[in-house]
C-alpha cells in the first residue's frame, strides 16, 4: 500500500468517527461522558485537519473550489429554514 492510499484511508476513517461522535454526544445524558466525547471529537477534528493539510501539500487530496458568498448564503438559508423553531441560532 502506498503512502497516499494510507493517508486517504485514515482521513476516511476519521471522517466516519466524527459522524459517530455527533450521535454519541446528542444521545448522552451524562454530562461527564458527553464532555469526554466532545473532547475526543475536538481532538479528532484537529487531527483530521492537520492530516488533510499534509495530504493537500503532497498532492494526495484536492479540495473543491471555494463557494461564492451567494452559494454560502443560499445554503445557510436552506439549512436554517428547515430547522425546527427551537433549533435556530
Amino acid at each position: 500500500m502506498q503512502e497516499k492510499d494510507i493517508v486517504l484511508d485514515v482521513l476516511n476513517g476519521v471522517k466516519s468517527s466524527l459522524s459517530h461522535y455527533a450521535t454519541f454526544i446528542s444521545e448522552t445524558a451524562c454530562p461527564n461522558l458527553r464532555q469526554t466525547f466532545q473532547q475526543m471529537r475536538d481532538g479528532d477534528e484537529k487531527f483530521q485537519y492537520d492530516l488533510y493539510k499534509i495530504a493537500e501539500q503532497k498532492g494526495y487530496y484536492t479540495c473543491s473550489p471555494s463557494a461564492s458568498a451567494q452559494d454560502m448564503s443560499s445554503v445557510k438559508t436552506a439549512l436554517t429554514s428547515s430547522q425546527p423553531a427551537g433549533m435556530m441560532h
